[in-house]
């Protein structure tokens, strides 16, 4: 049988309330009746009911976190820097993958909301934002991650992915690249902001991004590697096959590299290649890996300060929209060995 705080109480002679306050260290305790309450908690193996108490404090303690790819590095360098700064605060992450499908995506909301989550953080793979309003409308502070919907007006963070094309086309034709193709990322925000600061970049340098040089997967957010390695062995087939590529992001860049030198290319001698992410395992690739780095760990605490102050004010927030600048980091992939020809 499950020990309960009144079990507690009654073994040492105290009150529920003394015990509920001892366990929330509260001022109005004396140290030597918290040390004693502790220490019978201890000994008795005492879980508190977290369920109820959230029904009398309206609060869980839990913040919920729902992302396409759970093995993705850049959100799980996300999940990680969000955990450990709520984990301060003595609040707990719950991460959920949709798998990029968006009838799991609403079915997993439904299931974490039943929790009454305190507040709840999504990357989304909604075509648009219905579902979305909801929650905002009647649930928990909602926090959209990564990508975003125009017109909705809620809370955001993430990187300027504009930014990130821009700087992906600017490297490569400082390189004296011309033939430049993309693998781009999904009809969303993200994908789209990428792929239009890529472009729009390459035609105000005079190189132009033909359409037989832009792949767009149907699948992106999982399996990234597969995607990478197919869509490269497309633009190999084309005459003449591209000199350069910016990659959606590191997976995908790590497919396509796979093909190219499958194919007997040499990286980055006969093709260079610019991924996005910024990955811990960059800097241990046979040719190492230039990528854009988007400062994951950054935007996890950005959304812990959004989520812990929402909580503290104790009414609903006015959105805020925080957008993070990228930096590439040059590596092997794009860098010549000698003068180009």
């Amino acid at each position: 049988m499950a020990v309960r705080m009144k079990d507690i109480a009654e073994d040492l002679g105290v009150s529920i309330v003394t015990v509920s306050k001892a366990l929330r260290n509260h001022p109005d305790i004396a140290a030597a009746t918290r040390e004693r309450v502790l220490q019978r908690v201890k000994e008795l193996n005492y879980r508190p009911n977290l369920m109820a108490r959230s029904l009398v404090t309206g609060r869980s303690s839990l913040v919920g976190l729902i992302v396409p790819d759970l093995v993705h590095p850049f959100f799980a360098e996300i999940a990680r820097s969000l955990s450990l700064a709520l984990r301060r605060q003595n609040y707990f992450l719950i991460v959920c993958a949709s798998d990029g499908d968006p009838e799991i995506e609403r079915q997993v909301i439904e299931q974490l909301l039943a929790h009454r989550l305190d507040a709840l953080v999504v990357a989304s793979s909604q075509d648009r934002p219905d579902a979305l309003r909801e929650v905002a409308a009647q649930g928990p502070p909602l926090i959209l991650l990564d990508r975003y919907f125009p017109g909705f007006a809620n809370s955001f963070v993430g990187a300027d992915d504009l930014k990130i094309g821009q700087l992906a086309a600017e490297h490569l034709l400082a390189t004296g690249r011309r033939r430049i193709a993309h693998i781009r990322g999904p009809r969303n925000s993200v994908g789209d902001s990428r792929a239009q600061g890529f472009r729009e970049t390459l035609a105000a340098n005079g190189a132009g991004l033909p359409d037989m040089y832009v792949v767009a997967p149907e699948m992106v957010d999982t399996d990234g590697r597969a995607t990478g390695h197919a869509a490269m062995r497309r633009l190999l087939a084309l005459q003449p096959p591209p000199d350069a590529l910016f990659c959606f992001n590191d997976n995908i860049a790590l497919g396509a590299m796979s093909a190219a030198l499958e194919s007997g290319l040499r990286i980055p001698d006969d093709i260079a290649v610019v991924g996005c992410g910024n990955y811990h395992f960059d800097d241990s690739l046979h040719v190492t890996l230039t990528s854009i780095d988007q400062s994951s760990q950054e935007i996890g605490r950005r959304i812990a300060k959004l989520i812990l102050g929402a909580l503290s004010a104790g009414a609903p927030a006015k959105p805020k929209r925080i957008i993070l600048q990228p930096r590439l980091v040059e590596r092997a992939s794009s860098r010549l060995s000698g003068p180009r020809p």
